[in-house]
């Protein structure tokens, strides 16, 4: 008799592509078992299968036309051969799954307390009332202030952190013996993130879940699970405790992967990046933004001042809501000021500024899906008045090659290519005019880590070759660490602490950015449960 809650035997998944008859095969033979109240994480750039895997668990695959081989076994259950009850009883009941992103996994229009009462109420026939009790008890669990009163919120009122929160209550509504995660804190910043993963360990510790953790965050991992598959084109390239693979991996693929991401501990060598004698690209002075009036007033921006040189990269770093976004939007011209002024070289602007382009952090929803990348990247060119089409295609095809793309790429559809090379396709764009000024808003933040190392060093190289001026915009404190010259930290609106990277980072001034700092996930699993052990004791 097996103690394996659950139990994968080569499990090899292939989807219909084309035309009838022909299949991709997404995930290539994969075995694991995942026993109760242990961890396991899934760990793989995008494409490589580990998201295929985890729906496999709950049958997700089925009326899809997706074509499964091997077994999947979860509490006992065949998922292969389980009936339409079976598979109801298991997904929510035994299993449950928290998605990446919470807006597209609740109901805009409900009660997030009535949807969750919703799923205990399918699960176990009980009354309204009860199940409604239920809801606010699971959501008062994990971590959700007043969860009574919270529980008749909507999503578009809880934070991002909160609607994660809430998923996850929703997950544990049924009492559940596996959680499978799927990307969980992707879309959330670092203070966030370590509350959701403490959040998990606990409820791991205190009600014996097991747990099946998918990122292609390997600090993430580090964080959360005891042991680690790493997986590279549907296949299992390696597997073992979390502390041996990431500290002696033995994998070449799994070598690579490690050395891409991005750490606050590795040596500051990034060489000086302007020359100081030269004029500001930009100036900001006293900038302030509200949005909205009355009592609905909100200040996103309060008295920012700051000052970027030619070839210079500075750091904009802060949660959710510090108004990094509203700032970066601010100094390209995007949005007037209600007061303050923004200057590039020297002259006071209104309006989208002169020799300032942006870099937006979705290149799925900032490229027009019916339009070629060639004719968006010509925009600019457009724009500013270049009508003769040779030369337009001509400077398209000499960037679409800048970027580490091919010229033949001109008349192909943003469709077609993978999320790393649309933002090389959303650089180029911004490349088209030849700007003074390029601001990043969470450039990288979507793709994997290895793609994420692409981008960061193709930026690095336009800069040194071009003497741009960059602004970096992100949530993850060690890429803005690895890229930038000087960073700002923002809280509130404000910015709280400003100086060289290696100052800001090796001696924090600000009890804000020691915490920001603090909650920057670690390769070393024995320094994170340190670390998370610190941070309850903090909030005990």
């Amino acid at each position: 008799m097996t103690d394996h809650l659950v139990d994968v035997t080569d499990l090899t998944v292939d989807f219909p592509v084309g035309p009838a008859g022909a299949y991709v095969r997404a995930v290539d033979g994969v075995s694991f078992t995942l026993e109760p109240g242990r961890a396991l994480g899934i760990v793989g750039e995008s494409g490589s299968g580990k998201s295929t895997v985890a729906a496999a668990l709950l049958g997700l695959h089925r009326g899809t036309g997706a074509r499964l081989t091997g077994t999947v076994r979860v509490a006992g259950t065949d998922v292969a051969t389980a009936t339409p009850a079976a598979l109801r009883t298991l997904r929510g009941g035994t299993a449950a799954m928290v998605f990446q992103d919470p807006l597209t996994s609740l109901d805009p229009y409900h009660a997030i307390g009535d949807q969750i009462a919703e799923v205990h109420r399918v699960h176990t026939a009980t009354t309204r009332r009860a199940a409604r009790a239920r809801a606010v008890e699971v959501l008062d669990r994990v971590g959700i202030p007043d969860a009574a009163r919270r529980s008749r919120a909507r999503p578009h009122e809880f934070s991002g952190g909160m609607r994660q929160r809430a998923l996850i209550a929703m997950a544990l509504a049924c009492e559940p013996r596996l959680l499978i995660a799927d990307e969980p804190t992707t879309a959330l910043d670092v203070t966030v993130q370590a509350q959701i993963l403490d959040l998990l360990h606990g409820l791991r510790e205190e009600h014996g879940l097991a747990l099946l953790l998918v990122t292609h965050d390997v600090g993430v991992a580090a964080e959360s699970v005891d042991a680690l598959l790493v997986m590279r084109e549907g296949r299992v390239v390696e597997r073992g405790p979390v502390g041996e693979v990431l500290t002696a991996p033995s994998a070449p693929y799994t070598r690579a992967l490690l050395s891409a991401v991005p750490r606050l501990d590795a040596p500051y060598d990034r060489p000086a990046g302007r020359a100081r004698g030269d004029a500001p690209t930009v100036e900001a002075s006293a900038l302030r933004k509200e949005f909205g009036r009355g009592r609905r007033k909100l200040t996103a921006v309060e008295d920012v001042s700051l000052t970027l040189h030619p070839g210079e990269t500075l750091g904009i770093v802060g949660e959710s809501g510090s108004g990094k976004s509203t700032l970066g939007r601010l100094l390209v011209g995007l949005l007037p000021p209600t007061s303050g002024e923004v200057r590039h070289a020297g002259t006071p602007t209104t309006g989208i500024a002169p020799g300032a382009q942006m870099v937006f952090q979705d290149p799925v929803s900032s490229l027009n899906p019916r339009r070629s990348i060639g004719a968006s990247i010509a925009d600019p060119l457009r724009a500013a008045g270049e009508r003769d089409g040779a030369a337009v295609r001509a400077r398209v095809e000499e960037l679409l090659t800048r970027v580490g793309l091919e010229p033949g790429h001109y008349d192909r559809y943003p469709h077609e290519f993978s999320g790393g090379q649309r933002q090389r396709v959303g650089i180029a764009r911004a490349l088209a005019p030849r700007p003074r000024l390029i601001v990043c808003d969470e450039p990288v933040s979507a793709l994997d880590v290895t793609t994420q190392a692409q981008v960061t060093a193709l930026l690095a190289e336009i800069q040194r070759e071009l003497g741009i001026a960059l602004v970096f915009i992100a949530h993850d404190l060690a890429v803005v660490r690895q890229v930038s010259d000087r960073v700002a930290v923002m809280r509130a609106g404000r910015i709280v602490e400003e100086g060289p990277v290696d100052e800001v980072y090796g001696r924090p001034a600000h009890p804000y950015t020691r915490q920001l700092l603090d909650a920057v996930p670690v390769l070393d699993p024995r320094l994170a449960a340190r670390r998370r052990s610190a941070r309850q004791e903090v909030y005990a």
